[in-house]
């Protein structure tokens, strides 16, 4: 039996993902731990969403793994509803403990209850432990992904 609880994401736990987002070599260049305001401002927009799920994973009363799951329906696939995976992060003190499997199965067990017929994510190229990681979970790297910051 896991002692972990994966909930809903409250305004309350903004400082504990936001400090996740932060925590590594890419997030520390992009996150800013010390101002939440825009962070709140897009909690906002997820929390009214219901297409939106921001997760947070609770272990002895501590946020310790987050991620985001957007569900979006589509005409391709023959009018497929996917979801899309975004944000995931565990805690430095839990990486290596089995909370990133667990955040992983619960999103697509999620997404299957959901009617979505597809899963997809991204990572940055630069994450090669990622990419095993997401590749042992059966995920396929099938397609090259781009992106044009505004």
């Amino acid at each position: 039996m896991s002692d972990i609880e994966i909930r809903r994401a409250t305004e309350a736990d903004l400082p504990e993902i936001v400090a996740m987002l932060a925590d590594d070599a890419l997030g520390a260049t992009r996150e800013s731990p010390d101002d939440l305001t825009p962070y709140r401002a897009a909690y906002e927009m997820l929390a009214a969403d219901p297409q939106q799920h921001l997760i947070v994973a609770v272990r002895e009363g501590r946020t310790v793994g987050t991620l985001q799951l957007t569900v979006v329906p589509g005409l391709s696939r023959r009018g497929a509803t996917r979801s899309i995976i975004e944000s995931v992060r565990i805690h430095a003190d839990e990486r290596g403990s089995g909370l990133g499997t667990q955040l992983i199965e619960w999103a697509v067990a999620t997404s299957r209850t959901l009617g979505c017929q597809l899963v997809q994510l991204t990572t940055d190229a630069t994450r090669i432990d990622a990419h095993r990681f997401y590749e042992r979970l059966g995920f396929e790297a099938s397609h090259l992904g781009f992106k044009l910051q505004l």
